[in-house]
């Protein structure tokens, strides 16, 4: 498990530094910082490529094996990015890097929900998402502030590294996995053909938006908006990580007691959070805590999300595991598009958050009719 988090780590830490240094990466190649955030938005979009074709395509490959060859592309991956002479070669990097994101969460979430005792598979998923929760807590600030007073690609730097430490963990200590089903491409991409598969990513897609609309523009909404020091920018960050590990563990043990229950419950605490984070913004402390509960409420969505793909797939799990994760990165993209389209038509940096209670509520009414038709279609369903 602890392997399995490491790499969760190192991707938590390279998807959200991004967004800490946008100001950076922004000034070291003569953009704008809302030009800058298409960094945040290639790299999504790798994932969102990368997560089905790798599922599919590697369908029958051994899953530790697998699972080491991803995190070796990864790891390669985040090698260009430190590299990247151009703000072009920057984002393709940045998408290289984000294509074995998706299928890396999905197969080490399944490899974890076989590994759990009955009971407490959400609880198994919850863990793995632990790594990356932890990297906003400790990699994320760790890397921003390195990249900040030693320059940017330096972060990136700290991130191939704890790619090559995942990759000797995962060698040496992950199980040889024997007992996971290992399916052929056609089966699992019999998860595109499943009404519910589909509609709850969609639910990921959307509703998650929010949370990513705030945290791509967090270090300027929280020094020209909040009035706080560049240098606490990276407490702040860590305070969001805090949030994320809180959310990830109340969001496990709801999601095993309830996964629909789970689900709503975070989509709803996160139209509240992002509505009322709109006026928080303009205090430190209010910001502070703000960020807090942003990340608290978006890392209480994941588990149930999980989980409930996996109950929802049948035999084409690994797809749709990794499917979350494009879903998720989805949402990324949009978010970080749609804040940089509000801020940049003179809204200001508050403007995402509205525009990420927004998609929230959306997300909520697509739920509500994906759980009807379920119950629709399966009357006994709980």
């Amino acid at each position: 498990m602890l392997a399995l988090a490491l790499g969760g780590f190192g991707i938590g830490t390279t998807e959200f530094v991004t967004m800490g240094l946008l100001p950076d990466i922004a000034a070291a190649f003569g953009i704008s910082e809302p030009s800058a955030g298409h960094a945040v938005s290639a790299y999504a979009l790798g994932v969102v490529v990368g997560a089905p074709l790798i599922a599919a395509l590697c369908a029958r490959v051994p899953r530790k094996k697998l699972l080491i060859v991803l995190m070796a592309a990864f790891t390669l991956g985040n090698a260009a990015t430190v590299l990247a002479p151009t703000f072009g070669t920057l984002v393709a990097a940045r998408f290289v890097s984000g294509l074995p994101h998706g299928a890396y969460f999905g197969v080490a979430s399944l490899a974890a929900a076989t590994l759990a005792p009955v009971g407490q598979r959400a609880k198994a998923v919850a863990a793995v998402m632990l790594g990356l929760s932890v990297a906003n807590v400790v990699g994320v600030p760790g890397a921003t502030w390195l990249g900040q007073h030693f320059g940017w690609r330096d972060a990136y730097i700290v991130v191939t590294f704890i790619g090559v430490a995942t990759v000797a963990a995962l060698w040496r200590y992950l199980p040889a996995l024997s007992d996971m089903k290992i399916t052929n491409p056609m089966t699992e991409l019999g998860a595109l053909r499943r009404p519910q598969v589909l509609l709850t990513l969609a639910v990921g897609a959307i509703g998650f938006g929010g949370m990513f609309a705030v945290y791509t523009y967090i270090a300027t909404t929280m020094t020209d908006v909040a009035g706080m020091p560049i240098g606490a920018v990276p407490i702040v960050l860590a305070l969001f990580g805090l949030g994320m590990i809180a959310g990830n563990i109340i969001g496990g043990i709801l999601a095993d007691r309830g996964v629909d229950r789970s689900i709503f419950a975070a989509m709803i605490a996160m139209v509240v959070i992002l509505a009322g984070f709109v006026l928080a913004a303009h205090n430190p402390i209010t910001a502070a805590v703000g960020a807090f509960l942003v990340g608290a409420s978006g890392a209480a969505l994941a588990p149930g999300l999980q989980t409930r793909l996996m109950d929802v797939a049948a035999d084409a799990q690994t797809l749709a595991a990794a499917l979350n994760h494009a879903a998720l990165n989805i949402a990324n993209a949009a978010g970080a598009w749609l804040g940089g389209l509000v801020i940049a038509a003179g809204l200001g940096y508050t403007a995402p958050a509205l525009v990420g209670a927004v998609l929230a509520v959306a997300g909520v009414a697509l739920f509500t009719a994906t759980v009807l038709l379920a119950r629709r279609t399966t009357p006994n369903t709980p």
